[in-house]
């Protein structure tokens, strides 16, 4: 059985320098990467008040390949990532179907997101980290890859003009 890379893909700008990694962790082993993208249904996957119709399961799975190409596009362009590259949309949550993705001889690669700020720890409690999932539960190590930082960067800028905190323009000048 081949070996295998497989790295979780949402389209944010973590997961596209997990899909980076991901990809230069294949070609140095010589594996395929596995892309995968969960997804679930308006209002929480299968408690969702329409989960059985399957016209708006059809709509939602469509829309989760449509989201994972784009996502390949973003990351890899024309020229794809040099490796055998397998895409699939899993429906369930995030963790769970990395988890489900991934074999004993595997390499889960993820992006790590933000790291704390002033309600990160409140949030954690409500929304609980994959990647902390998927390091408790794989069957195989994991690669939590940190935001790159400039994404850091800009989403501080992004926080400042929520907030509409001034930007001093001497702050862009280190």
């Amino acid at each position: 059985m081949a070996q295998r890379v497989v790295v979780g893909v949402s389209g944010s700008a973590g997961s596209l320098t997990a899909l980076h990694r991901a990809a230069a962790e294949a070609r140095a082993r010589d594996a395929e990467l596995w892309a995968v993208l969960a997804w679930q249904l308006p209002g929480g996957g299968f408690g969702g008040r329409a989960w059985g119709d399957p016209e708006l399961v059809g709509q939602c799975r469509a829309a989760a390949v449509e989201r994972l190409r784009e996502a390949l596009d973003a990351a890899f362009g024309a020229a794809r990532a040099g490796v055998v590259l397998v895409g699939r949309t899993v429906r369930g949550t995030p963790g769970a179907c990395l988890v489900d993705s991934a074999r004993g001889g595997d390499l889960l690669v993820l992006g790590a997101g933000a790291r704390g700020g002033p309600l990160g720890a409140a949030f954690g409690v409500l929304r609980p980290s994959v990647a902390r999932y998927c390091v408790a539960h794989a069957p195989c190590p994991v690669l939590a890859v940190p935001p790159s930082p400039l994404q850091g960067a800009l989403e501080s800028v992004r926080r400042r003009n929520a907030w509409h905190v001034p930007l001093d323009a001497r702050e862009l000048t280190d």
